[in-house]
C-alpha cells in the first residue's frame, strides 16, 4: 500500500493547515461558497419583491445544504467508493419507481411522495450518483480506455439519462449525461473518439428532434432562433431578460432599483432569470464580478482533481467541477439568448432548495478528496 497525504496542497501556515484539514474543510472553497450565497439572499432579496419568507425559506435551504456538505465532507473517499455501486442502483431503481408511480405536476412525472416528508426528485441524485459510478467503474482500468470499457461507460450513462428525458426533463437529463462524459474525457479519451462523437451527434440530433422531442421543446429551439416571431407568447421570456440585461449598462440601475422585474416584465426573476434582474440592477461590473467568483470556484475545484494522486478521486472531482460549470454556462447561456431554455439554475443565485443541497453536497464530495489522506495500491 502507498500512502499520500492530500494536505501539503494547503498554502499557508502548518497549523492552520492542520485545523482545517482536521475539520476537513478547504477554506478557499468555503469562503467563495459563503459569498455566492450571501449575494444570492442579497439578488433574491431584489427580484423576489422584497419578500422576506422568501428569504428565510432560501436562508434555511443554505443552513441545510452547509450542512450536508460539511456531512459529506466528514466521510473518506473509500466510502463513497464501497458504496458507489449501490448508490447508482438505487438512484436507477428510484428512477424507475418514478416512471411507474411518481407523482404528476404541471405534466412532468418527476417526484416521489414519502408520506410525513413531502416529495422528493430521484433524478438530482444522479447528478451525483452519476460521475460517481462512471469514476469507479474507469478507475479499475488502464488509462486511456479501451473501447469495451467506453461502450460500458455510455450505457451506464444512457440508462438514468433515458429515464429522466421521459419524465420529461430535458435540462436535468443533459446535466446527468454531461457528469458522466466529463469522466470520460477526464479518463484520457482519444481525440478521434470525440471527434468520432461530434461527427454522430448530428444524424442523433436529427433524430431526437423528430422522434424524441416533446413540442414544447421544439418551441423553445424556434424561439431560441427567431424570438421575435412570437413576442407576446413563446418569445416573450427572452426578449424581456435581454431588455433587462441591456437596461443595466455598465454599472446597472442600482439596487432595488430594476423596473423589468418588479414591475412583473421578466418571468422567473428570481429563479431561472435571476441573472436578468441581477444585470439590470448591478450592471457589467456586477456580472463580472460574479463571473469571478464562480471563475475562483471553478479553478480551484480543478486544482484538487488535478493535484489528487488517486484515480477515482481525481476523475470525480474533475466531473464535479466540469458539471459545476455547464450550471453557470447553461443558466447564463439561455438567459442571454445563445442556448434554448431548459430549466436550470444559477448556482447559488437562483431561489430553490433541492439544486442547492445538490451542488453544495457535491463540494462536500470535493472537500472530502481534498482533506483526507488517501491509501493506493
Amino acid at each position: 500500500m502507498r500512502y499520500f497525504n492530500t494536505s501539503s496542497s494547503f498554502d499557508y501556515d502548518a497549523s492552520t493547515a492542520d485545523w482545517w484539514q482536521r475539520w476537513h474543510i478547504d477554506p478557499w472553497l468555503m469562503l467563495l461558497l459563503l459569498a455566492l450565497c450571501l449575494l444570492g439572499l442579497t439578488v433574491l432579496y431584489s427580484a423576489s419583491a422584497q419578500s422576506t419568507a422568501l428569504i428565510v425559506r432560501q436562508a434555511v435551504s443554505y443552513g441545510i445544504a452547509f450542512i450536508i456538505m460539511m456531512l459529506m465532507a466528514w466521510i473518506p473517499p473509500s466510502v463513497y467508493r464501497a458504496l458507489t455501486p449501490t448508490f447508482y442502483v438505487i438512484g436507477v431503481l428510484l428512477l424507475l419507481t418514478v416512471a411507474a408511480i411518481g407523482e404528476v405536476r404541471m405534466g412532468a412525472q418527476r417526484w416521489i411522495r414519502l408520506p410525513g416528508f413531502g416529495s422528493v426528485q430521484p433524478s438530482e441524485f444522479m447528478k451525483l450518483g452519476m460521475p460517481m459510478m462512471c469514476a469507479w467503474w474507469l478507475s479499475k482500468r488502464d488509462a486511456p480506455p479501451s473501447l469495451l470499457p467506453i461502450f460500458a461507460s455510455l450505457l451506464l450513462i444512457m440508462l438514468p439519462v433515458a429515464l429522466i428525458a421521459k419524465q420529461p426533463d430535458l435540462g436535468t437529463a443533459l446535466l446527468v449525461a454531461a457528469s458522466g462524459l466529463f469522466v470520460l474525457f477526464l479518463a484520457g479519451l482519444s481525440w478521434w473518439m470525440i471527434g468520432g462523437a461530434v461527427i454522430l451527434s448530428v444524424p442523433l440530433a436529427a433524430f431526437a428532434w423528430y422522434f424524441l422531442l416533446h413540442e414544447y421543446q421544439h418551441q423553445r429551439v424556434l424561439t431560441l432562433l427567431n424570438p421575435d416571431a412570437d413576442i407576446q407568447g413563446a418569445g416573450w421570456n427572452i426578449i424581456q431578460s435581454k431588455t433587462a440585461i441591456g437596461a443595466g449598462g455598465v454599472f446597472g440601475k442600482g439596487y432595488l432599483e430594476g423596473t423589468q422585474s418588479h414591475l412583473a416584465f421578466l418571468p422567473e426573476s428570481h429563479t431561472d432569470f435571476v441573472i436578468a434582474a441581477f444585470s439590470e440592477e448591478f450592471g457589467l461590473a456586477g456580472v463580472v464580478l460574479l463571473l469571478m467568483l464562480y471563475i475562483g470556484l471553478l479553478a480551484r475545484a480543478l486544482y484538487i482533481a488535478a493535484t489528487h494522486p488517486d484515480s477515482y478521486c481525481r476523475l470525480l472531482a474533475g466531473a464535479i467541477a466540469m458539471s459545476f460549470f455547464i450550471y453557470v454556462f447553461v443558466n447564463m447561456g439561455m438567459v442571454s439568448g445563445i442556448l434554448p431554455v431548459v430549466g436550470v439554475p444559477l448556482p447559488f443565485i437562483s431561489y430553490g432548495g433541492t439544486a442547492v443541497v445538490t451542488l453544495m453536497a457535491g463540494f462536500g464530495l470535493l472537500m472530502s478528496i481534498h482533506t483526507h489522506p488517501t491509501y493506493q495500491e
